[in-house]
């Protein structure tokens, strides 16, 4: 960001102590951002029952840019009466300034103000905001979002999360953006708004796009490719094939196509100086095209109309996974080689601020499973992008979460490791968010009244803090959000972030030891994964649990543990058994249930939501580690026999359900019957009864209930 003209304005504020001391914060009234950082430290101060006033202060706080600093960088230093905080950039001077009101807000008076520096570990920190327009997949659960997302008054609380948690980087995805941004100049028929409704769409992605600067946060929009409207469609006879926008279609190359879209490209990033860059992805609305067709699609497109535009912007380029002509390929060293050139010579075209970001999605949908990158979208990862390391590009991962939305998580343990097992040179850092889940509207919650939170990303303020601010700096200390919970709950809040880490490992399990690939693969919270014999998102029976492969190969799967002890082979040191899980899900949940068993929720009705919350994750993990030990049990009886076998599996997978009972009395008078993405294409096709299809505990009762009446009914041999 341009270093802005150092002009400092006082904001006098009156602390109310002892000492009746005053407080001035000086800063370049000029600058957005920095007006933005000053009102955090009054806000603060505020929430102390501090005054302003017009006296001379005893304290002056001032706010000042030092650019040897580093990006993103602060430094805070108290000299007597004077507190300085010192950005490397505007946008480092906001995180001091935060840092600071954190202090402010955790009882630190201005007098024991600490010195502290910090630094950005990694400089993208991003998230993934599908929007529900034109969406990925057609479900209620995305469109129920729509006046919410509307709303300017969601962005800015939105946007204030982001920066508070040391987001930089906001992505905003749809399958064909561009019209809800512009007129097309060219192409006014492609616009399905008439004059007014263009005006709200433009006054809603110019405000977003304001705030996110004013917040020192950057913004991208990413298209799927490739798609028009339906309008354009109709217009001029082109992919008239995919009106309905279905995402997995043959690529339309033609040429009234490529002028549209990189027309529009051009011009949305003319009528938006503020909107940072462009993103693209490989693969959806290409069906039949080769992987060197696509490059060259994007080129011609995207690429040629960035280089067109008045100024330069950025780039993220999302790896492809396919080096088929089918939509849903595998990954090769040649789509590899292919790709790499690609980005390197976007590069060196010159009108793109570097380095590029390439994406590649870490362990395919489901990055809460191991901090290992086992695979990515499409399968195995060579090493053509790291080898030779890059200088044009950085790579990102995409750390998507499919699998737990109601219930509220958070184990800094994983989050910490996962980043900084990670970290290479050429690792630029992350992008956190979901495809089938927008964190609007708060769809959940039975009875809202007297909450304290409005919208759906604020019930988990946990996971955004975690990702945020560790991505930021690993080495924080848990204790930070420790504090965020006693600040909220007061005493009753000490244990919550350890309860919430021993609960929270029971969605880490599953999705390690339940081997899952795209979104609709696996649904932790709910305990579900899709059946490829039916095309259906089912609760996980135990004839599934027991043959199904890990996605972390250091676990070892019922079936082939029941195996290799009857052959009396020896496990790798690093082997964790079935009978090794059970026993870790037991003692962290068995812990986690502990720790909240004694606190009193009554007086506050936030409250009672987190601590049910860590019951359910518990409960859920109890009720995994019965079905581990049933299904050991029930393998053991079909492949060797023995009543006593049949009689264990039927009496663990008895308790299984009794713990399945305990997440039902918790949750169902607290949340709603919610719709659920991943039941949107049962039996493997959309459908108006699959679009409103909702997800409850209770509502699957029956199919846990099934795994008893298979242990009753099971036989040796089988």
């Amino acid at each position: 960001m341009k270093k802005a003209i150092l002009l400092y304005y006082p904001i006098l504020v009156f602390i109310q102590t002892a000492t009746s001391q005053t407080v001035a914060i000086n800063f370049n009234k000029t600058s957005p951002q920095q007006r933005y950082a000053a009102l955090q430290l009054e806000n603060a101060l505020k929430e102390k029952e501090y005054k302003l006033s017009l006296v001379p202060a005893a304290f002056q706080i001032n706010l000042s840019l030092q650019v040897n600093l580093g990006p993103e960088s602060f430094s805070i230093k108290k000299e007597k009466q004077t507190i300085n905080i010192i950005g490397g950039d505007e946008r480092g001077l906001i995180y001091g300034c935060l840092s600071f009101a954190e202090d402010i807000s955790n009882g630190i008076s201005l007098n024991n103000s600490k010195t502290k520096n910090e630094k950005p570990f990694f400089a993208f920190r991003a998230i993934k905001y599908d929007l529900p327009w034109d969406t990925y997949r057609h479900s209620y659960a995305l469109e129920l979002h729509d006046q919410t997302c509307r709303d300017t008054s969601y962005w800015r609380a939105f946007l204030d999360m982001m920066v508070a948690n040391r987001f930089n980087t906001l992505t905003l995805w749809n399958l064909h953006p561009y019209t809800f941004l512009i007129k097309p100049k060219n192409f006014t028929e492609a616009s399905p708004w008439n004059d007014v409704e263009m005006r709200e769409w433009q006054q809603l992605f110019h405000s977003i796009i304001n705030m996110a600067t004013e917040r020192a946060i950057e913004t991208y929009i990413i298209p799927f490719n490739i798609f028009v409207t339906p309008e354009f469609a109709k217009a001029h006879n082109v992919a008239m094939d995919n009106l309905t926008h279905e995402y997995f279609v043959n690529g339309d190359t033609s040429e009234i196509i490529k002028r549209y879209t990189r027309e529009c490209v051009t011009q949305m990033l003319d009528e938006y100086p503020g909107l940072t860059g462009m993103g693209l992805t490989l693969g959806e609305g290409m069906g039949g095209m080769t992987p060197q067709q696509r490059e060259e699609w994007m080129r011609q497109t995207i690429i040629e109309g960035m280089r067109l535009a008045k100024r330069k912007s950025k780039l993220i380029h999302r790896i492809p996974f396919s080096s088929t002509t089918g939509s849903l390929g595998i990954t090769s060293i040649e789509t590899e080689q292919l790709t790499r050139q690609g980005i390197e010579k976007e590069a060196a075209m010159g009108f793109t601020e570097g380095p590029i970001w390439a994406d590649l999605k870490f362990n395919w949908s489901h990055a809460h499973s191991t901090t290992k990158l086992i695979k990515v979208h499409g399968g195995k990862l060579y090493d053509t992008y790291f080898k030779p390391e890059p200088t044009a590009y950085k790579i990102v991962w995409t750390a998507r979460n499919e699998d737990f939305f109601c219930l509220r998580w958070g184990v800094p343990s994983f989050v910490r490791g996962h980043i900084v097992q990670n970290k290479r040179s050429y690792s630029g850092g992350y992008v956190i968010g979901s495809e089938t889940y927008i964190p609007a509207k708060d769809y959940f919650t039975k009875d809202t009244v007297g909450l304290s939170w409005k919208y759906a990303f604020e019930r988990q303020w946990l996971f955004y803090k975690l990702w945020g601010r560790l991505m930021y700096e690993p080495d924080i200390a848990d204790d930070t959000f420790k504090k965020e919970f006693i600040r909220r709950y007061g005493n009753a809040g000490e244990q919550l972030l350890t309860a919430s880490s021993f609960a929270g490992n029971t969605a880490l399990q599953l999705a390690s030891y339940f081997d899952c690939g795209w979104d609709f693969t696996l649904y932790s919270e709910g305990m579900m994964a899709l059946d490829n014999t039916t095309k259906r998102v089912d609760y996980i029976s135990v004839d599934r649990l027991i043959k199904q492969p890990p996605l972390d190969t250091n676990y070892v799967s019922i079936a082939e543990y029941v195996k290799r002890t009857e052959s009396r082979t020896i496990f790798d040191k690093k082997a964790i058994t079935p009978t090794m899980l059970a026993e870790m899900l037991e003692k962290d949940c068995n812990n986690a249930l502990k720790l909240v068993s004694k606190i009193n929720v009554s007086a506050n009705k936030a409250l009672v939501y987190e601590v049910a919350d860590i019951k359910a994750w518990s409960y859920l993990g109890l009720h995994l580690a019965e079905k581990i030990k049933g299904g050991m049990a029930l393998q053991t009886y079909r492949t060797r026999g023995g009543e006593n076998n049949k009689q264990n599996a039927i009496k663990h997978l008895q308790m299984a359900l009794t713990y399945w009972d305990n997440i039902i009395s918790i949750t169902k008078p607290l949340y709603k019957n919610m719709p659920l993405v991943h039941l949107s294409q049962q039996g493997g096709k959309e459908s108006k009864e699959n679009f409103y299809l909702t997800f409850h505990w209770e509502r699957i009762r029956a199919d846990v209930a099934k795994d008893v009446v298979t242990a009753q009914q099971s036989m040796t041999g089988k």
